[in-house]
């Protein structure tokens, strides 16, 4: 089987994973990365013992090396983003892609095995101006924005471009601007300035030919950019007019020669189904707007039997980013911290961001050793990374320093341990820790809400009781009830 990256590169390579080489290291060893049967169906590749490598190139391009294990020969072709995209919508299946809004959600979509993405202006206006997308966001800001996306990831991304933001020589500045931010695709669209998002009140489209213009002025841009990003064209006219007109627009945009086409907020099945059967040779694209749109939320096997090619989904990464820190946030003012369960463990989220990749490339540079060589013999650098030096100060130290006080601060209770339980309203429980006495400091960062009570005072009043007392009963701002007993 052949694979094929290029019009005029033929690799006859069997190969069995990717990998993916840091651009910015010289480095001849790849960080290996097994990519999703998805992702390696979309390249076609058998099986075997040889591997793909992958990682940006120069201007935007992606490079590709094909190494064979039986013979270590290496074959090298650049692919575009666009190209990438392009190989996803000719091969078989539907092709989902979840919508991000910066570098970290594009980031998280990569590692989760999806083999492109979309940004959401809805998603993007959201967090970079806290703004609805009601039009407000710039060509500027959007353009910014998908650089850094791009930027982070190895897998095409599909940029929402609005109305073009503005007439047709704007929509041509859009798509040369797309281009170079590193763009696989751009999502036009034929609404009226200012815009409104999909799924909401008040749409309003341009005329017949304003729409085809713009689609027909960003080909003309690609053309002269010498790119080949991928246009996909965008009516919003069933809302705003009627589905008729909406698909007599999609028609005519593939007439002008739009890659893929796109009805947003159809309203069933049927119309779905109908509008898959226009122009049966250019794919089309469905929007799964979760929580609510107008368009029916139906599963990729679904989409693909009417005859969708790309389906988005652009408000899930979003939506549970606000329930999230919703919740975090009511915890934390409630006095509590939000639940091991709820969130990633620091070295889980050090890995995910990088950080372990960035300390391993880093030790290419690290000039320690030699400076060492030419003093003692001693990597003291290395040394102090790998075994720094941690005072430890214990209950017997700490009453040898109190020793020529009377009576120290915290004499006679090093022994003893508080217990903090907390229980919800509806009775289940939240917290239930042990700490020693000694540490009274630790106890706001177990619950917050302690903070301020003199726990000091306390255990003075109770130094002489055997144990099992009860400190303190009392409910917070959000109902859950907190005790500290003295152990």
């Amino acid at each position: 089987m052949k694979l094929s990256l290029s019009t005029d590169c033929n690799v006859s390579l069997p190969c069995t994973s990717f990998s993916q080489v840091n651009p910015f290291s010289p480095s001849s060893a790849p960080i290996i990365k097994i990519f999703s049967p998805l992702q390696r169906s979309i390249l076609s590749l058998p099986s075997s013992n040889s591997t793909l490598i992958s990682h940006h190139g120069t201007s935007g391009r992606r490079l590709y090396q094909i190494i064979s294990a039986s013979s270590g020969d290496s074959n090298q072709v650049y692919e575009s983003p666009s190209k990438a995209l392009r190989r996803i919508l000719d091969s078989p299946g539907i092709h989902q892609g979840p919508a991000c809004f910066d570098a970290l959600s594009a980031k998280l979509i990569e590692q989760a095995g999806f083999g492109y993405c979309f940004t959401s202006g809805f998603s993007v206006s959201a967090t970079r101006l806290g703004l609805p997308d009601v039009g407000l966001i710039s060509y500027g800001e959007m353009v910014d924005q998908g650089r850094h996306i791009t930027e982070a990831v190895s897998i095409p991304v599909i940029g929402d471009g609005d109305n073009g933001y503005g007439n047709a020589m704007n929509v041509k500045r859009t798509v040369r601007g797309y281009i170079r931010a590193g763009f696989a695709g751009i999502i036009l669209e034929d609404q009226v300035s200012p815009k409104a998002c999909g799924h909401t009140r008040n749409r309003k489209v341009v005329s017949r030919e304003e729409a085809v213009m713009r689609i027909k002025a960003a080909i003309d841009a690609r053309t002269e950019s010498g790119s080949d990003i991928v246009i996909i064209a965008r009516t919003d006219s069933r809302q705003a007019i009627s589905f008729d007109e909406a698909l007599w627009r999609s028609k005519a945009f593939a007439d002008a020669g739009a890659d893929v086409l796109f009805i947003d907020a159809l309203a069933s099945r049927e119309e779905m189904k109908t509008f898959c059967d226009l122009s049966p040779f250019v794919p089309k694209m469905a929007n799964m707007l979760e929580g609510g749109g107008k368009t029916p939320i139906l599963n990729p096997i679904e989409l693909e039997g009417i005859g969708y090619k790309l389906v988005a989904y652009p408000l899930s990464l979003i939506g549970v980013s606000i329930r999230a820190m919703q919740d975090a946030l009511s915890a934390i003012r409630g006095g509590r911290v939000p639940p091991p369960a709820s969130m990633p463990s620091f070295d889980e989220m050090k890995e995910t961001l990088g950080f372990n990749s960035y300390y391993e490339e880093e030790k290419r540079y690290d000039t320690s050793v030699s400076q060492s060589q030419q003093g003692d013999g001693t990597d003291q650098r290395g040394q102090s990374r790998q075994n720094p030096i941690v005072e430890v100060i214990t209950p017997e130290i700490y009453n040898n320093l109190t020793a020529y006080s009377s009576r120290g601060p915290f004499s006679g209770i090093w022994s003893r341990t508080l217990r903090i339980k907390v229980t919800g309203q509806d009775g289940s429980e939240k917290i239930d820790v042990r700490i020693p006495a000694g540490f009274l400091e630790g106890i706001t960062n177990v619950v917050p809400a302690l903070g301020g009570v003199n726990i000091k005072a306390l255990l003075d009043d109770a130094a002489e009781e055997v144990g099992g007392k009860l400190l303190l009963d009392f409910s917070d701002r959000m109902g859950d009830r907190i005790q500290v007993f003295l152990e």
